[in-house]
């Protein structure tokens, strides 16, 4: 039974794409069943939540956790096509940070022990607990993340535009045939969602 891995695609129609070759004309769809995927379930939700209160002052906005949420599923998902593993398992921190703090849209506000709190606080306070750690708070104003004796701010906003930057920059490098290792990993992450 195949399975959709995209909008109008599915894991029959991965398997068939011809990737051997790195001019293969196949990699532009490959590229796009990955924007595809990502856009519909991650970054247009949220686009849509941070639109629904663009016209609220700050108090009244209330998504900023499920917004965070998502942009950190996000996060955790790229980090793993970047570096090809099947799972996060046992690497998830690891995996979350390594990409807040290797990406340059991310590396400068992010260095190591920022983004491990930033995991601690924020990811796996609001996955695991549905709320944040260490009195860490989630804006939609003010830089992308700030300390603020000793626990975080985040201007979810300013996160999200800047996750969704890296994305974008994560398939303009996906689709250089020249990127060899980078292309081994996507397709191995992907291969094996379509298994």
């Amino acid at each position: 039974m195949s399975l959709q891995i995209a909008p109008d695609f599915d894991s029959d129609q991965w398997h068939a794409l011809q990737l051997e070759e790195p001019d293969s004309a196949d990699w532009r769809t490959a590229v796009s069943v990955l924007k595809s995927r990502i856009l519909v379930r991650y970054l247009q939700p949220v686009d849509i939540l941070i639109n629904e209160e663009a016209d609220k002052e700050g108090w009244d906005r209330r998504f900023g956790f499920t917004v965070l949420a998502i942009d950190c599923l996000l996060v955790e998902t790229l980090g793993a096509f970047i570096e090809g593993l099947t799972t996060t398992d046992g690497v998830s921190k690891k995996t979350f940070c390594s990409f807040l703090t290797t990406r340059p849209e991310f590396a400068n506000e992010f260095p190591k022990p920022v983004a491990e709190q930033f995991y601690r606080d924020f990811r796996c306070g609001i996955l695991h607990q549905a709320e944040t750690s260490n009195q860490s708070k989630v804006w939609s104003v003010g830089p992308i993340i700030w300390d603020k004796n000793g626990s975080l701010v985040v201007n979810r906003n300013a996160f999200h535009q800047t996750l969704t930057q890296a994305f974008l920059n994560y398939l303009e490098e996906l689709s250089d045939p020249c990127a060899i290792q980078l292309r081994q990993n996507f397709r191995k992450k992907m291969d094996f969602i379509a298994r």
